[in-house]
């Protein structure tokens, strides 16, 4: 099924039908015992309308999807009419034949039952005397209850997915909207499959996430068991699939659905909703963010990176953290040295990179690579690349997205910056990696505060900075007094003042470097 963008809201709408089988099964066709005597396999078939007719060249009233009533009473005796009669319907593609046994056939009649077979035609017999109006008031009355509630159905979801996007809500908000309708998880993917962004219940969608690949390419061909996939695109391109997942509604209406999803995704991309990242962008910063976060355990949320098109299964995951450079030109690095990764932009400027390399892979060697290529690309000498040690565990990753971006944190803080490798690890940054990693500590917090309360207290910043300032050039006086911009007599009353209010010995190792420590933690918080 095709969906081109047209003009909002004029796709046509489909037409309400029932199958054959469902027909079978309403209370007063059973009152008068069918028994299907041929094309037993094409119960399926879609009911459009019933029609009664004797006529032997019923077949040229007919328009496809009828099913057909008949005493047979024009066709009695006479052989060579019952055989043309179900070939007439056969070629005007009639749904199914229902004969009502009596005086004109007491018994199924053996041509027309093996013509139908031959043809595979539903024939069906009534045993009991039928009326033949009450069959056809139902199944009318039910064929129009359905029209009125597939055009209901698609005026509301239209209805919601136009206040949407005209409210320029993001995909997800979209998605959301259309699984609620339906019932059922809701996937869009790309045209390789990959998971762009999914709804509906948890648990469901982990349940379609877990084995997304063979389900998504076993669905991609039919529409069985409740899978009905719509394809996005527009102005001659194709770009995606919308799915819906196991609906449990009729096939029409289950179309209908994903017809009015897949326009309004077309119309959403199209239009834009404010955000400058593709789809596949914001899918790799959602899954990425819920990493890092910690919200989500990382277990649920294997099956989303499986599906997003992540190697997962014995892999080594290397997380890394890159500060002030663009998650476009990351990942085309990604892509030009051929490592499976996702990239996804963080708060502060911060862009975080998950590879997932084979086990025998040398990790260090190509993090080392990448950053390499990376400031060739982006002509930047020296582009710093925080990184974690590798993860063999799919829980640890978010432990290791979380160390590699306390290591950009403190490298950010750090005056020493260019000093630094080019992958920086925890290791490389010293007394300031380990205070960013424990600065959400209450111990640690509780320290600072006691430590600097002298100077906290202070409205101004002056002396702080002063402070700041003397311990990171390593407590030289005439550095510190030059970077002020003060005479070196005025830099001594300030230090004397800073002593004063904390109650410490500056020229003493061990009492400054417990206010180095606090002073590197306070800031830590701060930022």
């Amino acid at each position: 099924m095709t969906t081109t963008l047209e003009p909002w809201g004029i796709a046509e709408e489909p037409e309400p039908a029932l199958s054959v089988r469902q027909v079978l099964g309403l209370e007063r066709v059973l009152a008068g015992e069918p028994e299907v005597v041929a094309g037993a396999g094409q119960l399926d078939r879609l009911v459009r309308w019933v029609h009664v007719a004797e006529a032997a060249d019923v077949g040229v009233m007919l328009t496809g999807g009828e099913m057909v009533l008949t005493t047979g009473v024009l066709l009695a005796g006479d052989e060579a009419k019952q055989a043309e009669y179900i070939q007439s319907l056969h070629r005007a593609e009639a749904a199914a034949v229902v004969l009502g046994l009596g005086r004109a056939f007491p018994a199924p009649p053996d041509v027309m039952r093996r013509a139908a077979e031959r043809c595979g035609l539903p024939m069906i017999v009534l045993h009991r005397p039928f009326p033949f109006a009450e069959l056809t008031e139902e199944v009318q009355s039910r064929l129009v209850r359905r029209k009125f509630a597939a055009v209901s159905l698609s005026e509301s979801v239209r209805t919601a997915l136009t206040g949407l996007i005209t409210a320029g809500a993001p995909l997800q908000h979209l998605l959301d909207e259309v699984a609620q309708h339906s019932g059922c998880p809701v996937v869009a993917t790309n045209l390789a499959h990959r998971v762009l962004a999914t709804a509906g219940e948890r648990s469901a969608v982990d349940d379609v996430l877990r084995d997304w690949e063979r389900i998504a390419r076993q669905a991609g061909g039919s529409e069985g068991d409740g899978w009905i996939r719509a394809e996005l695109g527009g102005r001659g391109e194709r770009w995606g699939w919308i799915v819906l997942c196991g609906y449990r509604g009729d096939t029409a209406t289950g179309r209908l659905l994903a017809d009015r999803a897949a326009e309004a995704l077309v119309l959403h991309r199209m239009l834009g909703d404010g955000s400058a990242h593709t789809w596949e962008e914001q899918s790799a910063q959602s899954l990425l963010t819920d990493l890092v976060s910690g919200v989500v355990p990382a277990r649920q949320l294997l099956p989303r990176a499986r599906a997003a098109g992540l190697p997962v299964n014995r892999r080594a995951f290397v997380p890394l953290v890159v500060r002030d450079c663009e998650p476009a030109q990351l990942d085309r690095v990604l892509r030009m040295l051929g490592l499976p990764g996702l990239v996804a932009e963080l708060a502060d400027g911060a862009t975080a990179v998950l590879l997932s390399l084979a086990r025998d892979q040398d990790a260090e060697a190509l993090a080392a690579h990448f950053a390499a290529r990376l400031r060739t690309e982006s002509d930047q000498a020296r582009t710093v690349v925080a990184a974690a040690g590798p993860r063999t565990v799919w829980d640890d990753v978010p432990a290791g997205l979380r160390e590699a971006q306390h290591v950009a944190d403190a490298v950010a803080d750090s005056s020493d910056a260019l000093d630094l490798p080019a992958v920086v690890r925890l290791k490389d940054v010293h007394l300031r990696g380990l205070i960013r990693l424990l600065r959400d500590d209450p111990h640690v917090q509780s320290f600072a505060e006691r430590e600097l309360d002298g100077l906290l207290c202070d409205p101004g910043q002056d002396l702080l900075d002063v402070l700041r300032t003397y311990l990171a050039t390593g407590r030289n006086k005439s550095r510190t007094a030059q970077l002020h911009h003060v005479s070196r007599p005025a830099l001594y009353r300030r230090l004397e003042a800073i002593q004063t209010r904390l109650g410490v010995d500056l020229d003493d190792f061990e009492q400054a470097a417990s206010v180095h420590i606090a002073l590197l933690a306070h800031d830590a918080q701060q930022g």
